[in-house]
């Protein structure tokens, strides 16, 4: 598209006579410089030629579309439906709320409550479970996506930085300093750690019988490995690598001391890396152990009765949030999620239902001759 300019402009000097400038003549006007003229270049692209293709719906393009989708997206979401019910999951709120709970003992909490205070729910699962099982805790109504409390963390002090270790980053305010100490770790985030002790015991004939609960390999390889790293220095010896430090105000230990093995202990402790990534809905679960299969002729937690011993340290009641202890298996598309698979037949049903709908209306109406007869 060309553009035309009008005697007035020129006169004006912008296309063609130059720019005036205060105190002196024009600038291109006959100095022998380049003439400024703002008419756009001879491109297609500034002149708006470039070729375009714009689709013409049609019934023979968009009803074969509608009924693909349908015949596609309905058997995908059958599938992932019925995967997502095979998944086995049995969960236990343990807030204590309830004044018949036995944990309503523990419902005022604090963190620095000594000893813990502990106890024990008895339940029974009416269906074993195959495969490995997941345990998880789960926390409602803890805004962990708050946007201060995001930001409330030092990520040099967790990558193993010894000049961060001791000079902590201005977010972590107010859990940067302790008693003219550094906090290690500091931050809102690190000093809400959740630090409830679960285990888990079989009951048969009124015999206890511990399951074995892994804490290991329940965090992210590139956390694990890559952006939470100790100090350095000798790694035999986390006391002294975290000398001048102290901890955050809320724990009942130092970060030097939360496991007695040094490849689960410090900034690498696994229970901390869960932590420390954030959940982003207020209800939330994270992996807290593993429950490895022992052999393929049994299942890995059978039917029957099971107890859980709750070392209940973390309070929740004055932010009316709750706590729960899930058991989960998992499958090929993860845990137990029943929207994917709802979704997709929802969507292919609607798709399917509109293409019988639109084919009805092109068989009954598409043939008749829509030109309307002009009178003379």
């Amino acid at each position: 598209m060309a553009v035309n300019y009008s005697a007035k402009e020129e006169a004006d000097g912008h296309p063609s006579g130059g720019v005036g400038v205060p105190g002196g003549g024009a600038v291109g006007g006959g100095g022998g410089g380049a003439v400024k003229t703002r008419k756009p270049d001879n491109t297609a692209f500034k002149q708006q030629r470039l070729p375009a293709w714009q689709p013409i719906l049609t019934a023979g393009t968009v009803l074969p579309a509608f009924f693909i989708i349908g015949i596609i997206f309905i058997p995908i979401g059958i599938g992932i439906f019925v995967t997502s019910n095979n998944i086995r999951e049995y969960e236990i709120d343990y807030t204590g709320t309830e004044p018949s709970s036995p944990c309503n003992k523990c419902l005022n909490v604090s963190w620095d409550s000594t000893p813990p205070c502990t106890c024990t729910i008895n339940f029974t699962l009416e269906h074993s479970f195959e495969s490995n099982v997941f345990m998880y805790y789960g926390l409602s109504n803890f805004y962990q996506n708050h946007r201060r409390y995001v930001k409330s963390r030092d990520d040099s002090q967790l990558n193993g930085d010894n000049s961060s270790l001791l000079n902590p980053s201005k977010e972590c305010e107010p859990y940067r300093t302790n008693e003219d100490k550094p906090i290690a770790p500091c931050g809102a985030i690190a000093n809400s750690m959740f630090n409830d002790t679960l285990e888990l015991y079989r009951i048969d004939n009124d015999t206890r019988t511990p399951i074995t609960l892994i804490k290991k390999g329940i965090a992210w390889w590139t956390d694990k490995n890559v952006k939470f790293r100790n100090p350095t220095g000798d790694g035999n010896n986390l006391t002294a690598l975290f000398q001048g430090t102290t901890k955050p105000v809320n724990w009942p230990k130092p970060v030097y001391m939360l496991d007695s093995e040094p490849d689960n202990n410090g900034f690498i402790n696994e229970d901390f890396i869960v932590w420390m990534r954030t959940a982003a809905l207020p209800t939330f679960r994270k992996l807290y152990r593993l429950i490895e299969r022992k052999n393929n002729f049994q299942p890995t937690l059978q039917a029957g009765k099971y107890s859980l011993d709750i070392a209940y340290n973390y309070p929740v009641h004055s932010f009316d949030g709750r706590k729960r202890m899930i058991l989960s298996t998992i499958s090929w598309m993860g845990g137990k999620n029943p929207f994917l698979g709802i979704a997709y037949i929802t969507v292919g049903s609607i798709c399917f239902f509109l293409g019988v709908v639109l084919l009805f209306i092109h068989h009954k109406y598409g043939n008749r001759n829509t030109s309307a007869d002009i009178p003379n």
